[in-house]
């Protein structure tokens, strides 16, 4: 056990034990999913932020590295009631700060009526308050963190063969692996193109599908995708999961925002408008569409404020999802995204080529 002191935003510095020494900051967040700590903890769209588990216990089936959605832990720093040893070992090796035994339920209710909020955090032998002061000092706000996909994206282009049904160009904004692993069980082949890929670059891939995943950060950081949506998009289908949506719709003409504290669990239902079937779903997101604009309609929305869930155009070849269809670590409600997704290719539609 050893010192550790979490400072907030809003003033208070809370007292906690020690279970990974470290110095880091970043922006306060919590997950209510009460599974799936490794798929968490290994999600990109989690980079510069540190993650509360709300569950109690995290870590009460162990560590298995075949449930990782990439290949690092990407919060700044895991916050719980009680880890256990494995997920202590883990986040030692990954040299992740880790504290628990405090109260995540008053630190979970803060964020919910505060929204989310920077923090600095100081663990180890000798740590003070001051320490953990002096890291909130310098943390930035989300949207200042403006080359943020460079830190999750792949540097160079990589090619997934999965079958001659499709070609997908699948932008790496820091995309989860199970996305990838869901269009390869369909029979597509997955060329995963870094996040500031060209136009150019697509059009060497010479795809049936456009798709641009999810990931962390602010969606007007992320300009290159954008501009290929831009581009794109009448000449090819267009896909996008969570960030991916963002970026698609601001690409379209609509807009986008912060949330006070985002979604972020395995339990956040969802209505069609068409069925009026309502789904569960998983989520990480701290920013949403606010105004899709007159090029999109919204197909789904948020059972709990409404927030556009679904977006379409049927007519541009046009299927994004806020939530995370791919369903890692859960539910399986709506792995049928990725069927509509690959419905949208036609043989005879033309790849644009860039000027």
């Amino acid at each position: 056990m050893s010192d550790a002191y979490l400072a907030l935003e809003d003033g208070r510095v809370v007292e906690a034990r020690g279970r990974v020494s470290g110095r880091t900051r970043g922006e306060l967040v919590f997950t209510t999913a009460y599974t799936g700590y490794e798929e968490s903890l290994t999600d990109p769209s989690y980079e510069e932020q540190v993650l509360t588990f709300s569950y109690p216990l995290i870590g009460n089936y162990g560590v298995r590295e075949e449930r990782f959605e990439s290949d690092r832990v990407h919060p700044r720093a895991a916050i719980a009631r009680e880890f256990t040893e494995d997920v202590v070992e883990w986040l030692d090796v990954e040299g992740i700060p880790a504290i628990d035994h405090l109260d995540t339920r008053e630190l979970v209710t803060s964020i919910r009526e505060e929204g989310a909020m920077k923090c600095g955090i100081a663990v180890g032998p000798g740590a003070t308050p001051e320490d953990a002061k002096a890291e909130l000092a310098d943390c930035k706000g989300m949207s200042e963190h403006t080359d943020i996909g460079a830190q999750v994206s792949v540097d160079d282009p990589v090619v997934y063969e999965g079958g001659s049904d499709a070609t997908v160009a699948l932008i790496d904004c820091g995309a989860k692996g199970s996305i990838t692993d869901s269009l390869l069980e369909r029979g597509a082949t997955v060329h995963v193109l870094p996040y500031d890929a060209t136009p150019a670059d697509v059009a060497a891939v010479d795809p049936d599908i456009l798709f641009i995943s999810n990931g962390p950060g602010d969606p007007e950081n992320f300009e290159a995708a954008e501009a290929l949506v831009d581009e794109y998009v009448g000449d090819l289908p267009v896909a996008g999961i969570c960030l991916g949506q963002q970026v698609v719709a601001n690409a379209l003409g609509g807009s986008t925002e912060k949330m006070s504290f985002g979604h972020r669990g395995v339990n956040q239902p969802v209505r069609d408008l068409e069925s009026d079937r309502v789904v569960m779903t998983t989520q990480n997101h701290g920013y949403t569409v606010g105004d899709p604009g007159d090029r999109l309609n919204v197909t789904q929305v948020n059972v709990n404020d409404g927030t556009a869930e679904g977006l379409e155009n049927e007519t541009l070849g046009v299927l994004t999802r806020q939530y995370h269809p791919e369903a890692h670590p859960g539910p399986n409600d709506s792995l049928d995204f990725f069927d509509d997704v690959l419905d949208l290719v036609s043989t005879d539609t033309p790849v644009a080529t860039s000027d």
